[in-house]
């Protein structure tokens, strides 16, 4: 049985509280956190539309473990319907939405909207794969082997685009430009690095053979009446493209490597001409960077960051000119064009820890605000009429469900799903504090959560315990249930229970508090971080008096599995045990691993061998003073096992006797069993009741 409503909505706290009224959850066991049925059910996964735009399609699991399927629910309301995936298989809709488009076994098919009138319009022998609608709704455009093809949807042609020579990268479609054009890539990973992840855990050693690298992307514009292709674009870069309704537009956002330049080129088809409207640089790295046109003019709007937040802009493309549609201390964390005159965004200027939705009318100016009540949403889609928006919202010890705005008639935000399980309410769940302070510094403003231990009382020192999320750029202290971290959570109020003090900080370098907070860690990773988390140390020791700091644990996993081994030696004297989950040891073989995210944080080593060495754990393992935990993955192929590996090697090498390790066997960087979760945090648990009481 699942909830039909949520709770009552809880209070938010900006200082400390009355702690003395916080929950501990008494019958948690770590077996009932980690093993099936998941204590706060499987959140719901939003898949597609339905052909007729009236029904979404979520991946789910109705019996609270990890196995999902397909579940067919209406907008209108009612139960979730558990469907078959080859029976509803997701769907793409024409621009006139008359039509719909999808495959089967290799296959594409075409259909009216309300899934009647099936034909199949393309077979061979071949996979033939992604079929994109020109604006018009008139044509298709799909890969086959590598090479674009277009095939008319009403009368019998077929036209071969491209054909690649045997030994080049294969095409793949960016859109259509207008109902003649094409923008196409080519992606290159012949100068890219072999890096190897092997197996051990069967009967023979597989070798994990994996092509790493930035790879040199080739943009075309392909002409189908004459199948002759102009280059928009060539090398190493990370762009995207986009085009007008009409096709007078391509729009290419051009960033580099490295993530240290961007420029939005405008490239005019008709007069052959191409014309940079944007430009922005950064000592850090861009994020956040997006960028739209409107459904059927030649609006074009664009994120960017340039003024130290996260905000919307319009490119007027006949002068060229850009101008700025939102500002202010805070982020525009998703948008989308709602039609010609209107953009839907998303925004936290109430609070960093929350997130509501707008309406913009792009004329006049005006904006409606769409919700009201306090919560975190995230993972938006828009129905393809564009009438029609579907997210997920927590609110504090509420995990998320999916929600729904009718965008023509703006009204109150409704719940569609109700995945809860009743057990979860058998837990007397502990309101994490959420708490907004300053750092030493008088400038940087910080959010901490805090979780306070069973039977909590000022006069009585407690051990702490820091969590630390991970992926650095990633933002985890919000008024909501974590979706990344609600094993952690749970394990969190464990550790309340059994008499610790538990806080996380969302320190510099997390997502969502402006350029300069996410910038600040840039060519030493690990340095601002510890200064932020011992800043909440000392603040919430100030204001409660109630931490014994000279017992304070930390644990992470990727990122925070890097901190708790760097804040160890960083910071000797403020942090006693340390536990490293599937860690960044050292960020050289990150870097090889995924350029991606380590060149434009640190650099290339080559260059900059100072950068990787001050922030990489291993540098300072042999002046690592207190015991560790590491535990890691042996199958991981994101941050290898290797990791461990040469961590552990320069312990020994320098007589370090008080660190412990465990590998998984088949485990990678995310663990899939539920024995493997609790094993790695029953270790955890056990290490700090050993190091910290």
């Amino acid at each position: 049985m699942y909830r039909i409503c949520l709770l009552l909505s809880l209070f938010l706290f900006t200082g400390i509280s009355n702690p003395k009224a916080q929950n501990v959850p008494e019958n948690l066991t770590l077996q009932k956190i980690f093993h099936e049925p998941v204590i706060p059910g499987i959140r719901p996964s939003f898949r597609f539309f339905s052909s007729d735009q009236e029904s979404v399609f979520f991946s789910w699991n109705d019996s609270s473990y990890y196995d999902t399927g397909l579940y067919k629910l209406s907008l209108s309301g009612g139960e979730p319907e558990d469907v078959e995936d080859d029976d509803y298989p997701p769907v793409y809709h024409s621009p006139d939405l008359r039509k719909i488009a999808y495959t089967n076994d290799g296959d594409i098919f075409i259909a009216s909207s309300d899934g009647s009138n099936e034909r199949k319009i393309i077979s061979s022998k071949e996979n033939d794969a992604g079929p994109v609608w020109s604006p018009d709704s008139r044509k298709l455009a799909f890969t086959r082997s590598g090479d674009v093809w277009v095939t008319s949807v009403t009368t019998p042609q077929l036209i071969q685009v491209t054909q690649k020579k045997d030994d080049e990268p294969g095409f793949t479609i960016d859109t259509w430009a207008g109902n003649d054009k094409l923008v196409l890539r080519q992606t290159d990973y012949s100068e890219a690095r072999t890096i190897y992840f092997p197996e051990y855990a069967d009967d023979f050693v597989i070798p994990g053979e994996t092509t790493r690298g930035i790879p040199a992307v080739n943009l075309f514009t392909a002409y189908l009446d004459t199948t002759a292709m102009d280059t928009l674009l060539t090398g190493v870069h990370r762009s995207s493209a986009a085009a007008s309704h009409s096709g007078n537009y391509i729009a290419v956002d051009y960033a580099d490597a490295p993530l240290k330049h961007r420029k939005l080129l405008i490239h005019d088809t008709r007069q052959k001409t191409e014309t940079v409207v944007f430009e922005d640089s950064t000592k850090g790295w861009l994020s956040g960077q997006s960028m739209e046109f409107a459904p059927r003019s030649d609006r074009l709007f664009f994120r960017s960051e340039q003024d130290g937040w996260n905000h919307l802009y319009q490119v007027n493309l006949s002068a060229s000119s850009v101008r700025q549609l939102t500002s202010g201390n805070y982020e525009v964390t998703w948008a989308e064009w709602k039609d010609d005159q209107s953009i839907v965004y998303a925004h936290n200027e109430a609070d960093y820890g929350e997130r509501h939705l707008f309406l913009m009318n792009i004329q006049t100016g005006d904006v409606t605000r769409l919700t009201s009540e306090e919560g975190y949403r995230y993972q938006f889609s828009m129905s393809p009429d564009r009438s029609k928006l579907v997210y997920a919202k927590t609110y504090f010890n509420e995990p998320y469900d999916l929600y729904y705005l009718n965008l023509d008639q703006p009204g109150a935000e409704q719940q569609i799903t109700h995945t809860i399980p009743e057990h979860f309410d058998e837990y007397n769940w502990q309101q994490e504090e959420y708490v907004r302070f300053t750092g030493r510094n008088g400038e940087t403003e910080l959010s901490m959560s805090v979780l306070y231990p069973e039977e909590y009382n000022e006069s009585q020192p407690y051990p702490v315990v820091v969590f630390v999320h991970g992926a650095g750029s990633l933002q985890n202290v919000y008024k909501g249930w974590s979706n990344n971290y609600w094993r952690e959570y749970m394990f969190n109020q464990y550790l309340n229970k059994n008499g610790y003090m538990v806080i996380e900080v969302d320190y510099r370098h997390s997502t969502g508090y402006g350029r300069k907070f996410r910038e600040d860690v840039t060519n030493w990773m690990g340095r601002y971080e510890t200064i932020d988390i011992i800043d909440g140390l000392d603040w919430l020791q100030e204001k409660t008096g109630a931490l014994d700091l000279g017992n304070v644990g930390i644990y992470g996993g990727s990122y925070g599995g890097f901190m708790a081994l760097y804040a160890l030696t960083e910071e000797p004297d403020r942090f006693h045990a340390g536990a490293a989950l599937r860690k960044v040891s050292n960020w050289r073989n990150y870097y090889y691993a995924n350029p991606w995210y380590t060149l434009p944080r640190l650099g290339d080593p080559e260059e900059v061998p100072e950068h990787y060495d001050r922030s990489s754990p291993l540098t300072y393992a042999s002046e690592l003073e207190h015991p560790v935990l590491l535990l890691h993955g042996l199958i991981d192929d994101n941050v290898g096992f290797q990791d461990a590996v040469q961590y552990i090697e320069e312990l020994i090498q320098s007589g370090n006797e008080d660190f412990e390790m465990m590998m998984y066997p088949s485990e990678a960087h995310g663990f899939t069993s539920p024995d493997s979760w609790y094993d790695e945090y029953r270790r955890i648990f056990e290490f700090f009741e050993k190091h910290l009481k």
